[in-house]
């Protein structure tokens, strides 16, 4: 079983993701670690992990753990990905894992020079739902592919959450904009050569909340608005030659609607439907993280992969600032 220390008591964690590790085959959380050893200890006895730490450093120097879980703001997670690998940790961070791509180029410098996994928390990657949207594309169900539609977007402007405060982090495309881009590339297996977009900021936090984005790949284009402050909405349709496929609850399994996928043909005369009862999309990916830290192999989110969807949200930003196209 490998032994996960949780690192922040933030609300992710506790909400989605320790109970899926809780419910995993082959890991377990055996601490949990804050600033306040209140809180850890609190969230300690509500999963019944043994130990609780008063420090991220007194966690990490401790050898009841072998991995860590980062749930904190953006901005910390480079940094504490570093260090929870240099102490001998695996690291399963949350996304983003880090805020341009030259700061994962220097975590995957640190994976090779310590020899620890560390991987970016993309749980809709370890989703039957996107594993079946990526076997249908291959068997070209739809024909050829030549367009991919997204949105992502809800209402949030509170001045005190992280998600719009610029120093943490905080914006739509670090949070939601990076969805979009993975679903696209993880299904298709294909990578976007150059971006337009338009991309808006909120005058008083700063941080961007609406962009607009055309992301060509060669062969068919992407196009997907994501925003902060706009009614919730999730949805990604793949359209063909031959057909759509139409992916209903894209992002947030469960919590957003039905887990379906509906493939239509080209008259739209017929459509099949493939329903997934209980993805468990957070229990399937620390299943897959335990496998990947004991050498299996099994397939997760690489730096490099990450690396590659940085790239693109790092030229949506510069796209961005003049309208044109950005070579990714």
């Amino acid at each position: 079983m490998l032994r996960f220390g949780i690192l922040s008591t933030a609300k992710i964690g506790h909400e989605q993701v320790v109970p899926a590790i809780q419910d995993a085959e082959n890991c377990v959380v055996t601490a949990f670690a804050s600033r306040d050893l209140g809180k850890a200890r609190k969230l300690a006895d509500r999963f019944g992990a043994p130990h609780a730490f008063g420090s991220y450093e007194e966690m990490l120097a401790s050898d009841v753990i072998d991995a860590v879980y980062i749930p904190l703001p953006t901005s910390q997670h480079v940094e504490w990905s570093i260090k929870a690998a240099e102490a001998g940790k695996h690291v399963l961070s949350e996304k983003p894992i880090a805020l341009n791509a030259g700061q994962i180029e220097e975590l995957i410098k640190v994976r090779d020079r310590t020899g620890k996994l560390i991987t970016e928390a993309f749980m809709v990657t370890y989703s039957p739902v996107w594993l079946k949207v990526r076997e249908l594309l291959r068997e070209k169900a739809i024909g050829e592919l030549k367009h991919v539609q997204g949105a992502f977007t809800y209402f949030n402007r509170d001045p005190s959450n992280m998600r719009n405060i610029p120093e943490l982090g905080g914006g739509a495309l670090p949070d939601i904009g990076v969805y979009p881009t993975i679903v696209t590339r993880f299904a298709t297996e294909a990578e976007p050569q150059r971006v337009q977009a338009e991309v808006e900021r909120d005058p008083t936090f700063g941080t961007d909340i609406f962009s607009n984005v055309k992301a060509d790949f060669g062969s068919f284009k992407l196009t997907f608005y994501i925003a902060t402050q706009m009614a919730a909405r999730q949805i990604m349709v793949f359209h063909g030659t031959e057909g759509y496929i139409e992916v209903k609850s894209p992002f947030n399994a469960v919590r957003w609607g039905a887990e379906e996928i509906e493939v239509t043909n080209q008259n739209h005369g017929e459509s099949q439907i493939f329903r997934f009862q209980d993805s468990r999309q957070y229990k399937r990916q620390a299943e897959a993280f335990a496998r990947a830290t004991q050498g299996e192999a099994v397939e997760f989110v690489t730096l490099e992969n990450s690396l590659k969807n940085q790239r693109f949200i790092d030229a949506i930003y510069r796209a961005g600032e003049h309208g044109g196209w950005e070579e990714i």
